[in-house]
């Protein structure tokens, strides 16, 4: 990526947990670094984090910190062992699952605070349709959405997308099926899913690739590592690596000056 294109801010959610969101966020982050971007996780997941256990990595610190005043987001960041520059959300702390908007504005602040330049700021939402989590979401440039092949991450999966494109005039959703039988398999996940949205919501959403069903994924997270260290030929390794490929060639959105900087420019002009 040329040096002055813009960050490419990537918001990764799911309608229900257990789906794969932090899976695919992490294994994204880990194969763009790996083709040598520069890459920051921010895991918003403010009240149930766990992007830095996948990552393998500890933070004495966490977005928390920012927001009690205690610590600057520079001195939260952490690099992984992998080089991504991760922003720790919090974990078992319940106040931190509904924020304020003067919490969120201080948010904005610190992000704001950062010289340094990304390629990809990628975004590793909490599951549902939080206010918090909608606001985040209208401040990335592209949005992807975690989804497996079962009745109620389908049903969820759709209200997301509902409430991203109709109560919030969202655009640029890409539909990630995850645990898939294969790749044919995830199309035809989504191409289901497709219909009922250009039918009822009047607006398509894109695809962008699958992931397949490997246990070496699970076992990749169990031991602290993503699959593309614990296992590179395997493949979810693949997968992500193509994933990773699809993401760099998608179309710059060139809304920004770069950085993380139209992050924070959305995020302030993001409807409460």
């Amino acid at each position: 990526m040329d040096k002055q294109s813009p960050c490419q801010v990537i918001g990764i959610a799911s309608g229900k947990g257990g789906v794969g969101k932090t899976t695919v966020s992490v294994n994204l982050a880990v194969a763009l670094q790996a083709m040598g971007k520069k890459v920051m996780l921010f895991d918003a997941d403010m009240s149930l984090a766990n992007a830095q256990i996948a990552l393998g990595c500890r933070s004495p610190y966490n977005m928390s910190h920012c927001l009690s005043g205690e610590k600057t987001l520079a001195e939260v960041v952490v690099t992984t062992r992998q080089g991504v520059q991760l922003v720790p959300g919090a974990s078992g702390l319940q106040e931190m699952a509904a924020l304020s908007e003067v919490q969120i504005g201080r948010i904005v602040q610190e992000f704001s605070s950062l010289d340094a330049q990304f390629d990809y700021l990628i975004v590793d939402m909490a599951a549902g349709i939080s206010p918090m989590v909608m606001t985040l979401l209208s401040a990335c440039s592209r949005r992807f959405v975690v989804v497996r092949d079962d009745p109620s991450s389908i049903a969820d999966a759709y209200g997301t997308i509902k409430v991203m494109m109709q109560d919030h005039h969202l655009d640029e959703i890409y539909l990630i099926p995850n645990a898939v039988a294969s790749e044919p398999e995830g199309r035809g996940l989504y191409e289901r899913i497709n219909q009922v949205c250009a039918r009822f919501l009047g607006h398509s959403v894109k695809y962008l690739g699958s992931i397949e069903n490997d246990e070496l994924i699970l076992l990749a997270l169990k031991k602290f590592q993503s699959v593309s260290e614990y296992a590179p030929g395997s493949a979810g390794s693949r997968d992500f690596r193509r994933l990773a490929d699809l993401t760099d060639n998608l179309p710059r959105l060139d809304q920004a000056s770069g950085g993380v900087q139209f992050f924070v420019e959305r995020l302030v002009q993001a409807p409460a």
